[in-house]
């Protein structure tokens, strides 16, 4: 017998250049964010606050590495407990099971009927917010829907050009359209209902859907699958008015860490009514010299800090030695920043070492990336790669 309880399917972004280098080894689901988290945490930790106990992980081949190190096994979201769990699938087993002419969705489908759950929560993690799904389903059910959509509004003024829109019936709610948006297009007077890739559907009319796509041969990408044939089902929304970030270029990941220095923005994402949960460290706090000057800043535990940092955000075991310099920038989990070192607006991924008297200087709508575990031994300024 099913309860009215929910079951998640978790999809993960395919690797986007325009991330790089910061993804060449790593998913976008596990980009570190604010110092001690990843953004695979905030779905995670949406399901976790809904009391669903079972999430059904999609990835590419070759970048679950990061992931399971990350979760290991998902004490902190309670996905360790004896009815609890999660499941790990990959786009390229659903590409080859496609091309073999076999049922492609099997897994999936198989997942949703042994969960014994009225409706699946469908989500990704380059959306960055931190939604009250319980608060979705119950919108979801006083409506009667078999699908509901999640949307914010956001002014024209903050895209970029190829955002997914939805087109809403004024007095229900209901979508009307849903298209992806050209530059050119937009108006920065006006504000749209950006698609959050996130929703919730009746779990029996899924099920239904995926034998239906199998039948017809259709994409083995679910969420784009699913956003193709909104308007021909009973699709509802649902505003959501917190703080969010779409995570897809190295600009947009950029802002959104520099977001959390601001107050309102920090409260809104981290200290609402959802509590955020990430993998616990033990580490001892982070070390700051008598000399050291620091303004506007958050750091992770584990760091010494003897130098100055300002409007800046400092992950764990970093050191900032005598006489560096760091304004406006992310410096991620085990860097060294020699003494006399400058840099600002810059990320710099985990292990980078920046040795003596080198400066790294970008720009603020382009920050220079350095990659994962370089030595930067020559200066690198106005936002030239390494």
């Amino acid at each position: 017998m099913k309860i009215n309880r929910m079951c998640a399917v978790l999809e993960s972004e395919t690797q986007p250049n325009s991330l790089h280098p910061l993804t060449l080894h790593r998913p976008v689901a596990t980009l570190p964010f604010d110092c001690k988290y990843r953004l695979i945490d905030f779905p995670l930790s949406e399901i976790c606050n809904a009391r669903v106990n079972s999430v059904f992980m999609v990835f590419n081949e070759g970048e679950t590495q990061s992931v399971f190190d990350h979760i290991r096994g998902g004490k902190e979201w309670n996905l360790d407990a004896l009815q609890n769990r999660y499941f790990m699938y990959f786009y390229q087993t659903f590409r080859k099971q496609k091309e073999k002419g076999e049922r492609y969705y099997g897994a999936l489908i198989d997942y949703l009927e042994k969960s014994k759950a009225t409706h699946a929560c469908i989500l990704v993690s380059h959306i960055l917010c931190n939604a009250d799904l319980q608060s979705i389903l119950q919108v979801h059910m006083k409506q009667k829907n078999e699908v509901t959509v999640v949307y914010k509004k956001v002014p024209g003024s903050e895209m970029d050009g190829g955002e997914h829109i939805f087109d809403l019936e004024d007095c229900s709610g209901k979508v009307l359209k849903h298209s992806q948006i050209a530059k050119e297009d937009i108006d920065p007077q006006k504000k749209y209902n950006f698609n959050m890739e996130l929703m919730i559907v009746e779990t029996d009319w899924l099920i239904k859907f995926l034998e239906w796509a199998m039948e017809n041969g259709e994409d083995f990408y679910l969420i784009p699958l699913l956003y193709r044939y909104l308007e021909k089902v009973k699709t509802g929304s649902y505003e959501y008015t917190g703080y969010m970030k779409n995570i897809h270029s190295i600009n947009s990941y950029y802002q959104a860490n520099m977001d959390m220095l601001n107050v309102s923005k920090f409260n809104s994402l981290l200290y609402g009514a959802q509590k955020v949960y990430t993998k616990v460290k033990n580490e001892v706090p982070t070390f700051y010299d008598k000399e050291s000057e620091v303004k506007d800043s958050q750091f992770a535990t584990g760091g010494i800090i003897e130098g100055k940092v300002e409007d800046s955000l400092i992950g764990r075991r970093v050191q900032i030695q005598k006489g560096a310099s760091v304004k406006k920038s992310i410096i991620m989990p085990d860097c060294l920043i020699a003494p006399n070192a400058q840099v600002e607006y810059a990320i710099l991924d985990k292990n980078v070492v920046v040795e003596e008297n080198i400066v790294i200087k970008g720009l603020p709508d382009a920050p220079v990336v350095i990659e994962k575990g370089a030595v930067v031994s020559g200066n690198i300024e106005e936002s030239v790669l390494s």
